[in-house]
């Protein structure tokens, strides 16, 4: 029998399995399918839900010039041979509560989900966008056993992106010229760094005042809290699920890009032993190298308060 590994030599088609095929996941789909870089595969535990997308998708293929296969299922085995496994599975926040409130309820689908993924993509670089982010990521490595750096959270791509648009829109600048550097959990402990965040070259500590600049590192780590309390029903996924496929591309085609995101610490910055968001280089093997940013005391200390909240979180409340 032919796995899926072996079809994927054979047709040298490229292959990237979204699991969860929500909001988030749906959007995640469509950029990469606007991307043209690979055939995708849409899992769901209701099968004519992913399907439907996968189909909507399809449809859209002409608009798109999409010459790939984008398809629908609620079968593991259907992911066989998948470079990139996006992981979007997961109940969504609710106005009042805290991706920590999300804890219980996201560990059991991140072990259903990892064990399909162990078992059906054993190659595969998996990125994780379920909440609380760093946790589960920390989760889904111990469920598949790959290596460290083949499992990665997406966290900085969405924070930094966030805040890019609150200095675009202080500043009146195209948001292209932004470069933000925002570190540590995804979540209210999240780290902004103003001293590397730039706009073309210019550190933002030189173009606006330290009380705009601290407005903005708040809005930041509360920018998804703002989105579901606008929502009511329902959390933040467009930014999301582009930020995910941003991240599935730099894998797939090797991009080796320079990006935050949440990774596993051996002992950077102070931290052992828990996944949390950091300057890292991300390519065909996952995470290629992690840096260590020259932090001031209370940046460092910020920084390993977010680390060490969410360690303590994986022995009290996940038992690691």
């Amino acid at each position: 029998m032919r796995t899926g590994q072996d079809e994927r030599m054979a047709n040298g088609r490229r292959k990237i399995a979204v699991i969860g095929a929500g909001n988030v996941g749906a959007t995640c789909a469509f950029v990469l399918a606007q991307m043209k870089v690979a055939d995708v595969v849409l899992l769901d535990i209701f099968e004519g839900f992913a399907k439907g997308k996968a189909l909507d998708m399809s449809e859209n293929a002409t608009v798109l010039n999409y010459d790939g296969r984008i398809t629908g299922t609620s079968s593991y085995e259907d992911i066989a041979g998948s470079d990139v496994v996006v992981v979007t599975s997961g109940f969504p926040r609710k106005p009042g509560m805290t991706r920590e409130d999300l804890i219980g309820k996201n560990a059991d689908i991140i072990q259903q989900v990892g064990s399909g993924i162990r078992d059906h993509a054993p190659e595969a670089v998996v990125i994780v966008v379920t909440n609380p982010l760093d946790l589960m990521t920390y989760h889904m490595q111990k469920v598949t056993g790959f290596p460290h750096e083949r499992v990665i959270g997406q966290a900085g791509v969405l924070d930094s992106a966030r805040m890019a648009h609150f200095i675009a829109l202080e500043l009146n600048c195209a948001e292209e010229d932004v470069s933000p550097m925002v570190l540590g959990g995804h979540g209210d402990t999240m780290v902004p760094l103003p001293r590397y965040t730039t706009v073309g070259g210019i550190p933002i500590t030189q173009l606006m005042s330290e009380d705009r600049i601290a407005a903005i590192s708040e809005r930041t780590a509360k920018g998804g809290g703002e989105i579901v309390a606008l929502l009511e029903k329902g959390s933040a996924f467009y930014a999301p699920g582009s930020a995910a496929a941003i991240m599935a591309e730099a894998v797939l085609n090797d991009r080796r890009r320079l990006i935050p995101a949440s990774c596993h610490l051996t002992g950077q910055y102070g931290l052992d032993n828990v996944y949390i968001g950091v300057p890292c280089i991300i390519g065909a093997n996952g995470v290629e190298r992690i840096f260590e940013l020259d932090l001031q005391d209370h940046e460092l200390e910020s920084l390993q308060r977010s680390g060490n909240f969410y360690k303590g979180q994986l022995t009290d409340v996940l038992g690691y």
